[in-house]
């Protein structure tokens, strides 16, 4: 390695024992505490047992998630930056576009495949469990007169179709990016990450002379954006427990046992495509699952209380590299990738959800029915930001497709945040199932026999 790669790479490796401090204090124990007194808080908080007010248990609650809002401001502060800086020196560090052509190619079939397969999973095990037969009339009129629900309902899209074929050219160019900066600042990951690997490609052909300064800016700010996390990740516990209080004071048990069946089912599909996942790092990656979860433990312990696998992006690129030894040129192009098209726990969830609504409705959708909805969960999935919520909007547009009442959303609405931490859970090992096998992929086409030490199990 020259100088000037070794230059670029000492910023971030001072910051590993600061990093590796944080494994040592267990982290990821004292954010299982947090999780589990932030749940029995709410629990006593909110309907279920009631010690306050309605009122003061809002109020409460409010102020509890305050710490779990400041994380997420900071962790989505250095996303942007981070993603940017992450791709554009993961393709300079392919050295070559042809690696990068592989690469991509990999990737991309990775997740459109687990995509689709996760969708057929919800949709077979909805089709199979039946979870709408039980659900009566009686729920289905007491979930749309609630007054909440039916506002939230009346925002969400009541004309939305399919594309037509004529349309799908301009859908496509729809997600190239026409301004970078504006891109930067809208937030849209797809157009950033675009922007990236398009700014990256045009290092790559450039003299070192000329590409060296700007590479050299990017590892500044990519060590600067890992420092902030480090930083943190210290007050993640108390972030933890404030945001999953918050949740159990407002939605309670209650909600969750009537629709049990269908979030049960959910919970079933989503296990099958965790499953599938380690058998993937198993077969494929050569890797022990056992080691794998492990070294991911702390990632998906923040992906479920934030909801967000953006917001646990830089844990996760961190882990990539850091525990799980995947070449950086490699995680530093599928994660931050991965945040953004990788969505398989959400179209598996929309695909339950859809198939659900049909029965409670006594709606038959049919093979060709059922086809649209994984063409459009796919569509959805990928091109649907990583963040909390996103999911119930991008249902109803699957809903109208299929000719289903989009108001029956307010049965699920009352456990939609609930799903929507565990299939963030399931997407983020998504994200990092994909780097570890692809990593191995890349290694044995480039030839090279040297395999990456076993993932830390401590």
């Amino acid at each position: 390695m020259d100088d000037s790669k070794i230059a670029v790479e000492r910023s971030l490796i001072r910051l590993r024992p600061r990093l590796l401090g944080l494994e040592r204090q267990r982290l990821w124990l004292q954010v299982i505490i947090g999780m589990l007194l932030g749940i029995a808080f709410g629990i006593l908080l909110g309907p279920t047992v009631g010690l306050v007010s309605a009122e003061w248990a809002v109020l409460i609650g409010n102020w509890v998630a305050l710490p779990g809002k400041l994380f997420l401001l900071a962790i989505q502060f250095v996303v942007v930056p981070l993603v940017v800086a992450s791709v554009v020196r993961g393709i300079a560090a392919g050295e070559g576009s042809g690696n990068l052509g592989q690469l991509g190619g990999w990737t991309v079939g990775f997740f459109l495949f687990t995509t689709i397969v996760a969708v057929a999973i919800g949709l077979v095990a909805a089709t199979v469990l039946e979870p709408g037969r039980f659900i009566d009339g009686a729920i289905l009129a007491l979930a749309e007169a609630d007054a909440g629900a039916a506002e939230i309902s009346a925002k969400l899209p009541t004309s939305a179709v399919a594309p037509a074929p004529e349309e799908i050219p301009d859908l496509i160019t729809s997600l190239f990016p026409r301004d970078p900066l504006a891109s930067f600042i809208s937030g849209n990951m797809l157009q950033i990450v675009l922007t990236s690997v398009i700014l990256g490609i045009a290092l790559v052909t450039l003299p070192a002379e000329q590409s060296k300064p700007l590479l050299d800016l990017l590892a500044s700010i990519q060590a600067a954006c890992m420092a902030i996390v480090s930083w943190v990740l210290r007050f993640s516990p108390f972030a933890v427990f404030g945001l999953l209080a918050h949740i159990t004071a407002r939605v309670g048990l209650s909600a969750l046992l009537g629709v049990g069946a269908y979030v049960g089912t959910v919970l079933i599909g989503l296990l099958l495509l965790f499953g599938l996942y380690l058998a993937v790092v198993g077969l494929v990656a050569r890797r022990n699952p056992l080691q794998f979860l492990a070294a991911s433990r702390e990632a998906m312990l923040l992906a479920f209380s934030t909801s967000s696998s953006a917001a646990v992006m830089p844990v996760t690129l961190g882990i990539a590299e850091r525990e799980l030894k995947v070449t950086p040129s490699v995680a530093r192009f599928i994660v931050p990738l991965g945040t953004t098209i990788n969505m398989g726990g959400t179209a598996l969830y929309q695909g339950v959800a859809a198939i659900f609504l049909a029965q409670v409705f006594n709606i038959e959708i049919g093979v060709s029915g059922m086809l649209l909805i994984v063409v459009m969960a796919t569509g959805a999935a990928i091109g649907s930001p990583g963040t909390p919520g996103v999911g119930i909007v991008i249902l109803a547009t699957i809903l109208n497709s299929v000719g289903i009442p989009p108001t029956g959303i307010a049965i699920i609405l009352g456990v939609d945040r609930l799903l929507d931490m565990c299939r963030t859970v399931v997407n983020v090992t998504g994200d990092l199932a994909a780097s570890v096998t692809i990593d191995r992929l890349m290694r044995r086409a480039e030839g090279n026999a040297v395999e990456p030490e076993p993932a830390n199990a401590l």
